[in-house]
């Protein structure tokens, strides 16, 4: 059965992600390591007939051809891209649509139509939040608490890899405890 499934900030290519002057700087020796664990992780989670939407950043600082190597190397039967601040290549590669925020109604945990507000950025009110609806957001690299409706969705919050929607409801009911 096909899932939807999330990520953000992958930052393919970006050697500066792995800065120690950066805030949450990579564990990783090499870009080089980067890319091909964040690909292996993204391939053992994601299957040939999932939908995946990423929320921003794919890749920086490379070319064009190698963002589409690794594009090309990414299975996910429909792929969307809700664009980061560091997405003017990305936007070039052969996604199935590319948004500057997006709606998206998927099947829930439980099997019910789940709303979910998508973008880069966290926002603290969305639309239809008072309906129900989540917000999934990138760009923070796990520095900004999430709520029990509002989550980061980035590698650095999922263990360098996408995340399904279960897991994303686990991260959602954490949330909610720390919020007490």
């Amino acid at each position: 059965m096909s899932r939807q499934v999330f990520i953000s900030d992958t930052h393919f290519g970006h050697r500066a992600i792995l800065s120690p002057r950066m805030q949450n700087p990579r564990p990783f020796a090499s870009i080089e390591e980067h890319d091909e664990t964040l690909i292996a992780n993204w391939n053992a989670v994601v299957r040939s007939d999932d939908t995946v939407w990423h929320l921003g950043d794919f890749c920086y600082r490379c070319s064009e051809e190698y963002a589409r190597s690794v594009f090309g190397r990414l299975r996910g039967k429909r792929r969307f891209l809700v664009r980061g601040n560091h997405d003017r290549i990305s936007m070039r590669l052969p996604w199935d649509g590319v948004f500057d925020v997006a709606r998206a109604v998927v099947p829930g945990p439980d099997g019910a139509p789940q709303g979910v507000w998508l973008s880069h950025y966290a926002h603290r009110v969305w639309p239809r939040m008072h309906r129900g609806d989540l917000h999934f957001f990138g760009h923070s690299h796990n520095t900004l608490p999430g709520t029990a409706a509002s989550t980061d969705v980035g590698v650095d919050c999922f263990g360098f890899q996408p995340a399904t929607l279960v897991e994303v409801h686990v991260r959602l009911a954490e949330n909610a405890q720390a919020e007490g």
